[in-house]
């Protein structure tokens, strides 16, 4: 009997294992088919010198999170603005060359003062959105980024804003 009940709790075990397998490999080729990169927020863009509020829950950073007092994600959202390094136009193009270089960036738009990148990881396909405007009046540039899908993007944002901040002080 309890060669039984072991040989049946193995079984069980490895289809266990099995399926959490088959659930990671439907994941990842979900992903490699695009079905979750989302698509782009139809409020992307500045509109009165203001980016569109953080996103309602966890997974976006704004250097602008202050311009929006009741939002409940304000402080949780809030990173610094972008430090101008020499004039304004030449750290925007340091910020767009930095941009391009990264692994899954693809620039959308950028008009001098106005930069739009999309972020792709490369399993999944997850798809985020970044905005830095020249922010002239205040002498930085300011930053939105925000995961298309998801309750949490486990910090990715705020690290890859981060990441920016370290390269256009060191290059």
């Amino acid at each position: 009997m309890s060669v039984l009940k072991w040989g049946l709790t193995g079984l069980t075990g490895l289809t266990g294992l099995t399926g959490l397998l088959a659930l990671v490999l439907l994941a990842v080729l979900a992903g490699q088919m695009g079905l979750l990169q989302g698509h782009a927020p139809s409020g992307l863009g500045l509109k009165d010198s203001r980016f569109m509020a953080p996103s309602s829950t966890d997974n976006s950073v704004s250097s602008q999170a202050g311009l929006w007092p009741h939002h409940p994600r304000r402080e949780a959202a809030a990173i610094a603005p972008l430090p101008l390094v020499g004039d304004g136009p030449a750290t925007m193009q340091r910020l767009h060359d930095t941009v391009a270089a990264m692994p899954g960036a693809r620039i959308v738009s950028f008009d001098g003062d106005y930069l739009r990148a999309e972020f792709t990881t490369p399993w999944m396909k997850f798809t985020d959105d970044a905005e830095f405007w020249l922010d002239r009046a205040a002498g930085a540039v300011q930053v939105r980024s925000a995961s298309r899908l998801g309750r949490s993007d486990l910090g990715a944002n705020r690290r890859r804003v981060e990441l920016i901040r370290a390269r256009l002080r060191r290059d």
